[in-house]
């Protein structure tokens, strides 16, 4: 028998592929169902569709640690289908996770939250959903802040109240792969393009970049507004519309993962560092939030200061009030404070404001429908589900700021470096009552270990520990041989 090409083998391959039109239908519509229609019914449904599409090869199910980072596993179709209840893990194998002796944890499945993924990007024959990390007991895991803000999501919405997010993650385009894991600071990082603000030419490498990641997350139902250069040198920010704070939270991990991907295709890297270049602007990922009441926005009043309600208003007096306290959750890195830099339109100052882009929080001019609190002291490399679920329930359940009659305000910043940032935070008893005492000591473990790599004094050059012992960056090697 005729031995066949290796080039005719990958017909043998009829994995599934679908036009990019045809994806953007599908996942759109699979986000309306997910609003209308129950997660029993959407099992149904979505079970029936992986029994009968043969061209489906794989389930890639994904959850984030307490600090962020992405997980992804696949499973096979038939074995996932068979065994959808009982899908377990080694969490001891993943930093930030279990510890040994409790390694054994279990993912559920949210059914409703399916993507169907571009081929050319990710590969063919497979989609993408979203699980719930669980104990042996099925019991949801501490630290999964993703279930967490569902569940506080959910208790909003008995009440009538949804919570509407709208994030702008900003991050860097530099030349090579792994260029994280190689990074040397004596060189830095090599920029690929110095163009800026809305000027790189069509067929840049940024703007092929720009263009790629727009057009998978397009297909991928993510309601695209606007893409572009940013101001610094080789950063880049793609936006899309607001959605419920979970689906917003899983937008942005998702995003993160197609900017990366597209990149290494491309034979760059992505990363969302949030000052990886000394001397020009950082990255940040702007919150915008806002409440919804009866398809009203309560956070709208036209008579209100700068437009606002008084429940936004409130909601900025605890936000404000706790600044402190929460700033390692959003600003999660060593690396993180040195974008905290005034000097770079840097959102360090314990202030709101509708003009001043120092402030950590900003009232962008809207109506009735969008009026919204942007919260800009935000790293782009911030677990995206803590970080809302933090604010939320601080803006929600902390203490409002008081101020004495008799005294002017005193401005107050935002912690400078990550040392004072931990010791604010460890002395918290309200992020303990927040985030559970387990939880809250776990995630602090972490950061003072990373911490601890790295020189006190940030200096002017961008250390080679801020970056290969940061925690999105894939370093385990490192971490246990340090």
């Amino acid at each position: 028998m005729q031995k066949a090409n290796v080039g005719e083998n990958t017909m043998l391959k009829n994995f599934l592929e679908i036009p990019y039109d045809e994806l953007e239908a599908m996942n759109l519509k699979a986000a309306e169902d997910a609003q209308t229609k129950p997660p029993a019914e959407l099992e149904k449904i979505y079970r029936a569709y992986l029994k009968s599409e043969k061209r489906l090869k794989a389930v890639t199910l994904c959850f984030t640690d307490i600090e962020g980072r992405f997980q992804m596993l696949d499973y096979d179709k038939q074995f996932f289908l068979r065994a959808a209840d009982n899908l377990t893990f080694d969490g001891s194998s993943i930093r930030g996770f279990s510890a040994q002796r409790e390694s054994d944890l279990r993912l559920g499945i949210n059914w409703e939250s399916i993507f169907w993924l571009p081929s050319d990007v990710f590969g063919p024959g497979k989609v993408i959903m979203f699980a719930t990390v669980l104990n042996r007991d099925k019991s949801i895991y501490e630290s999964d802040f993703r279930a967490r803000l569902k569940l506080l999501a959910e208790e909003l919405g008995g009440k009538g109240i949804t919570a509407n997010v709208a994030a702008e993650v900003e991050g860097f385009l530099v030349n090579g792969l792994n260029a994280e894991q190689n990074y040397n600071p004596e060189t830095g990082f090599t920029l690929i393009s110095t163009g800026g603000y809305f000027h790189s030419l069509p067929l840049d490498r940024l703007k092929m970049f720009i263009d790629a990641s727009a057009e998978a997350q397009r297909a991928m139902g993510f309601r695209n507004e606007k893409d572009h250069p940013e101001v610094a040198p080789s950063q880049f920010e793609l936006n899309f519309s607001y959605a419920s704070v979970v689906r917003a939270c899983d937008l942005i991990q998702l995003y993160k993962l197609v900017c990366r991907q597209v990149a290494a295709n491309q034979g760059m890297t992505a990363t969302f560092l949030p000052k990886p270049i000394a001397g020009v602007n950082g990255s940040g990922m702007h919150l915008n939030l806002s409440f919804f009441k009866g398809g009203k926005n309560i956070f709208h009043d036209k008579k209100g200061e700068d437009g606002l309600s008084s429940a936004a208003w409130d909601v900025v007096s605890r936000l404000l009030n706790h600044a402190q306290e929460i700033s390692l959750v959003l600003n999660s890195s060593v690396n993180a404070y040195r974008r905290l830099d005034p000097h770079f339109e840097a959102p360090n100052q314990i202030k709101i404001s509708s003009v001043d882009r120092g402030s950590m929080i900003r009232i962008p001019a809207g109506n009735e429908n969008s009026a919204r609190l942007e919260i800009r002291s935000v790293g782009p490399d911030a677990n995206p589900y803590l970080a809302l679920y933090v604010l939320l329930r601080t803006g929600l359940d902390g203490k409002p700021l008081s101020k004495d009659a008799g005294k002017r305000d005193r401005l107050r910043y935002l912690p400078g470096n990550i040392y004072d940032a931990i010791r604010l935070f460890r002395s918290s008893e309200f992020m303990k009552d927040v985030m559970g005492a387990a939880a809250h000591e776990k995630y602090v473990s972490f950061k003072q270990a990373a911490a601890d790599r790295s020189p006190k004094e940030l200096g002017t050059i961008v250390k080679a520990s801020e970056v290969l012992f940061h925690h999105e960056v894939t370093n385990q090697m490192l971490w246990h041989s340090f």
